[in-house]
């Protein structure tokens, strides 16, 4: 136990001030749980942290989020009221796969998600089925 205080505080000893004020900042917020904590430290990152800091700490937090609630904060936080929609699918230009790929490229995880629900609901049992099938065999391998 000794030989780890000794290690951090060396640590410790060697951090610049800046970091130590950002590490006690988030800190206070993880134990406050607070809104108006969270956002009064923006500004603390503003001071003491670089661009490139603040584009990583952002970055590995969202990573550290399921992909759909990553996506709403980053929403959320650059103010955007809501993503860009790729709209209904437009008649097939070359194959109906193709077009359906090409609009699911640009399509929101919203609309992936009601288009691709509402497909299934339109087809007769014995296509579910086989859908089904396809979806759960591609699962396996």
């Amino acid at each position: 136990m000794a030989m780890q205080r000794k290690g951090r505080n060396a640590v410790s000893r060697f951090m610049p001030p800046r970091i130590k004020s950002v590490s006690r900042s988030l800190g206070y917020c993880l134990l406050l749980d607070d809104l108006d904590a969270w956002l009064g430290v923006a500004t603390v990152l503003k001071a003491r942290l670089s661009p490139s800091e603040r584009a990583a700490l952002a970055y590995v937090a969202l990573r550290a989020m399921h992909p759909h609630d990553a996506e709403s904060v980053a929403v959320a936080a650059l103010g955007v009221v809501s993503a860009p929609q790729a709209g209904q699918p437009v008649a097939p230009l070359i194959s109906c796969m193709d077009e359906a790929a090409f609009w699911a490229d640009m399509a929101t995880p919203d609309e992936r998600e009601a288009y691709c629900l509402a497909s299934f609901k339109a087809m007769p049992y014995e296509r579910q089925c086989a859908f089904l099938d396809f979806v759960h065999g591609r699962q396996a391998a």
